[in-house]
Order: structure tokens, then sequence, then C-alpha cells
């Protein structure tokens, strides 16, 4: 009861100041981890999380099926094969290079790890948050094209983490003598099955709420609600039939467009009001356990840390953006800009609520902790410094230039 009593006087308290907040370096994740933080060394006592630790796991669960199935109705192709396909090379190239490189660079810093959960690491830690990164895709300084390239690239690469963070969860339980076969029923029951259910909903569903606001049968008031259903929907389909949750809340996204245009800005009213006060939650969560588990963090927790949110971000980009002629400043720019913070946080709360009891669980657990706190001050106290710098670089270029284009 504790952690909702401060919780909700903490929200209150950062309504008050939230404006003359938004004008420093101390965003809102930074607010609500700290404010976790400094309740466990306050009442130094594990057992505040103890009593309500499968409700909040849950939460997690439910509210990551909510982060995907908005996020891809927020998906537009004219967007992604736009602007020199920037978003799509990273989606894409840069994607995969940084699960790759992630395992990799797990797999030699915690050798006790598998290649199958060094995986499983990569992947939660691939996503990157678009809630952290505001300020910079907010910011006039930074140029149309890289602010909203970054934007799109944290809107929709959770989604695309979750099928590979699923699928090493699973070849890790049986080991790679059974990789081949977990993968076929993987193919088939978890992404099939989870895709069809999210077709069906989707399709069904963005159906019905077009015929009924044409038909004026429905209040203006309650269409985000009505949207916001599907997914929950998506998720009491996926439990008959054996599909994942979450492909089908992604695919569910996908497909309500096809039928409700305006999906998309009704999910966005939703994620602006209900939505994110579950991320201030979470970042107030995320702070209990980090207080709770610091003393086992170590040298090797930090880095990877370090290489996660340097080498294993910035070489990837960078290779995806060849070709592209942007200025190098750019390139580094959007390496850099690339935080961990929500959705890692939730597919690790997602990944403990599975109890693989994997033998690595407890490093992962402390890696992706130690990863994403550093990314939460790190990139939340170099924000502005990083736009003055690269704004400075800008006005040197002339009009010509890739970033200047329009």
């Amino acid at each position: 009861m504790i952690i909702i009593v401060v919780f909700v006087v903490l929200v209150f308290l950062y309504s008050l100041v939230s404006r003359r907040l938004e004008q420093t370096v101390v965003t809102a994740p930074i607010v609500f981890t700290s404010a976790g933080i400094l309740l466990i060394l306050a009442m130094p006592s594990s057992q505040v999380l103890d009593v309500q630790r499968a409700s909040l796991l849950k939460l997690a669960e439910l509210g990551l099926v909510m982060l995907l199935f908005t996020d891809a109705t927020h998906i537009n192709l004219k967007t992604l094969r736009s602007r020199e396909k920037l978003p799509l090379r990273l989606l894409s190239i840069g994607m995969l290079l940084t699960i790759l490189l992630g395992a990799v660079a797990a797999h030699l810093i915690f050798p006790q790890l598998s290649i199958w959960e060094a995986g499983i690491l990569a992947a939660i830690l691939a996503p990157t948050d678009a809630g952290l990164g505001q300020v910079i895709v907010r910011s006039p300084r930074v140029p149309l094209r890289i602010r909203q390239s970054l934007d799109v690239e944290a809107g929709l690469n959770d989604g695309l983490a979750v099928p590979f963070f699923m699928f090493f969860i699973a070849v890790s339980r049986i080991g790679t003598d059974g990789a081949g076969r977990v993968l076929l029923n993987y193919v088939f029951e978890q992404l099939g099955m989870g895709a069809l259910v999210g077709l069906t909903v989707g399709l069904i569903g963005g159906l019905l709420l077009a015929t009924a606001r044409r038909k004026k049968w429905m209040a203006e008031s309650a269409q985000q609600f009505g949207l916001v259903a599907l997914p929950v929907l998506s998720v009491l389909a996926c439990e008959p039939v054996g599909g994942s949750m979450f492909i089908a809340a992604y695919i569910a996204g996908l497909a309500v467009q096809a039928g409700f245009r305006d999906a998309s800005t009704h999910s966005l009213e939703f994620t602006e009001g209900w939505g994110q006060l579950f991320d201030y939650f979470v970042f107030f969560l995320f702070g209990l356990f980090v207080a709770i588990a610091f003393r086992q963090f170590s040298f090797v927790h930090m880095l990877y840390a370090i290489l996660s949110l340097t080498v294993v971000r910035m070489v990837p980009v960078a290779i995806a953006l060849i070709g592209t002629r942007l200025n190098p400043a750019s390139i580094l720019f959007m390496g850099w800009f690339g935080p961990r913070g929500l959705a890692s946080i939730v597919l690790g709360l997602v990944y403990l609520e599975e109890e693989a009891h994997l033998p690595g669980e407890e490093t992962i657990k402390l890696a992706v902790m130690v990863t994403v706190m550093l990314s939460i001050f790190i990139h939340g106290f170099s924000a502005f410094p990083g736009i003055d710098l690269y704004a400075r670089k800008m006005a040197k270029l002339d009009a010509s230039t890739p970033e200047k284009r329009e």
C-alpha cells in the first residue's frame, strides 16, 4: 500500500512543476526512478515489494501489450520509406546488428551465459525509448529528418525486439539440440497463432469502430476506450490457442488501421493520459528494484552497460547509415541518443514473470538494471549539451546537406 501512496503523492507533486522541469535536464524518468531509489533507502526492506510482486509483474506484462499496440497504430509506411529510408535502415540493419553485437558482447563479458541467454539480454536492451528522447525529438534545433528518424525508430523497435526476445527464451529452456524444433513450434504457435488472432481482432474491431462512428452511435470521448480494448481482447483470445499475446497486440495495432483510419490519433490520446501514468509507475517501480539490488552490481555489469550504450548501439547505427551521405556529427548524434528505458524495463519484468529459471537469470537481471539506470541519467543529463554541440555543427553546413533538405 505504501508504494501506491508514495507514487500518487509524487505524481501530484510532479504535475505542479512539470512545465518548469521541461526546461531542465531533470526528466520525468529521472524524477520517478530517483524517488523509487530514495523510498527503499528510507525504508530499507525488500518486503515492500514481496507482497505485490506477482501483481506488479502482471501489470508490466499488460503494459507491454498496450505499448506494442499503440506503437503499431502509429506505423506509417510513407514515413518509413521517406527521408532516404533512415527509419527503415535503423529498424532493419541497425536493429539486427544491435542484437547480434549485444549478444556477442554479453557472451564475452559474462562467459557463464549461454549464447541464447546472451541473446535474451541483447534483445531486452535493443529497443530505444521515445520518452527518454523527447527532448531530442521536440527540439527545433535538431534537423527535422534526424529527430523524426529517431522518433520513428524508438516507437517501433520494441515490437521488432519481442519476437527475438521470446524465441531466445524458448530455445534457452530446451537447449541448442532442440533449437530447430523450438523454432518450428515458435513460428507456428507463438508467431502464427498470435498473428492470426491479432489480425482477426484488429480487422473486425477496426471495422466495427469505423461503422459505429460513421453511423454516429459512438460518443467521441469513448472512441479511445473502444480502441484500447482491442489489445486486451487479443490477450484473452490468445489464451486458448497458445499464441503470443505480444505478437497479437502488435499485429492488431497494424490491422485496426485498415478499417479505422484515426486509430493512431485516439491511441495517442490514451498514451498521453493513462499511458503516461503507467510509464511513470514503471520508472518508479524500476527505482525500487535498483535500490534493492544495488549491492549486487559489479564492475562487469557496468562494463557491459557502457558497451551497450556506446559500441553496441553506435557501430550498428553507423553501418546502417552508410551511403546516406549524412555528416559524421549526425551519425554520432543518432548513435549516442538511443536511450534504453521503458521497453527494456518492461521486457525485463516480463522475463522475470516467465519464470524460465535459467542459470544466467540473475546476471541478465542485473545487467539490464545497470544499463537502463545508467541510460536514464546520462542520456537525460547529456540531452541539452548534446543538442547545443550538434546545433553548432549543423549551423556550419550549407542548405544542400542531407540533414537540412526537407
